[in-house]
């Protein structure tokens, strides 16, 4: 098993007044060379997004979008019909495909709102562009990772599914457990992105924000330090 730990401190920032935004990519403003993407995961923005402001009506294609609102609700609105909230413990997933344009603006006019947003590359281009967005009770599911995005081909019909061979899985953790994650997919590699709390992975321990590039493994363990929040994404590591 090979690990690189990146922390919080070390990531890409943008701040625009109506949004504070971290990169652990290269995104707009923000380009470094040795973070252009990890395996087929090319975005992970950690956006606070202030009240009655948002993104306007602006294009997407070809790239699977997975949405994760971490605090508050964002109103979403796209080019094929669809509007709505996605809150806190709901997940939305959108295959951009031949194109799309959407908005995602605070659904609070004077709350701020905390997401992810995430993009993977799509293992087929010019697909029907689709929508989707379910909600998961991970809060009442503790010490276990809930599947929350998965290909369409191993989707179990619990998760979302996208256009590649991608596995996100989130999980809350008490204090003092341990959890084992094995790839689902031989060869993949899992980006861990630690929301909340303290966990060490290969002697390595990691706070709030901080993420971890894992690859060359069947499994690994995590020990739970503090209550901890853990989103982990497996991806293709190649085309």
């Amino acid at each position: 098993m090979t690990t690189k730990v990146f922390k919080s401190s070390s990531r890409g920032k943008s701040d625009f007044g109506w949004l504070k935004a971290n990169f652990s990519f290269s995104f707009g403003n923000y380009f470094n060379p040795e973070r252009i993407q990890f395996g087929m995961l090319r975005v992970l923005n950690d956006d606070t997004i202030a009240g009655g402001t948002g993104f306007g009506t602006h294009p997407h294609a070809n790239m699977e979008i997975i949405t994760i609102p971490l605090e508050g609700g964002l109103k979403h609105k796209d080019s094929m019909g669809n509007e709505g909230i996605i809150r806190f413990g709901e997940v939305q997933v959108m295959s951009a495909g031949t194109g799309i344009e959407h908005s995602e603006m605070n659904a609070s006019q004077t709350e701020q709102a905390k997401t992810l947003q995430l993009w993977v590359f799509p293992d087929r281009e010019n697909v029907q562009p689709r929508y989707d967005q379910k909600s998961f009770d991970i809060e009442n599911q503790i010490n276990t990772f809930v599947n929350v995005v998965s290909p369409k081909e191993h989707n179990d019909g619990n998760a979302l599914w996208v256009y590649q061979k991608t596995f996100f899985s989130l999980g809350i953790f008490e204090s003092g457990s341990n959890t084992t994650y094995k790839a689902k997919i031989s060869k993949n590699g899992v980006f861990l992105f630690l929301i909340e709390g303290q966990i060490t992975v290969d002697n390595q321990i990691l706070n709030p924000r901080d993420a971890m590039e894992i690859i060359d493994f069947d499994e690994f363990e995590i020990k739970i330090n503090t209550k901890s929040k853990i989103l982990l994404v497996e991806v293709p590591m190649g085309h």
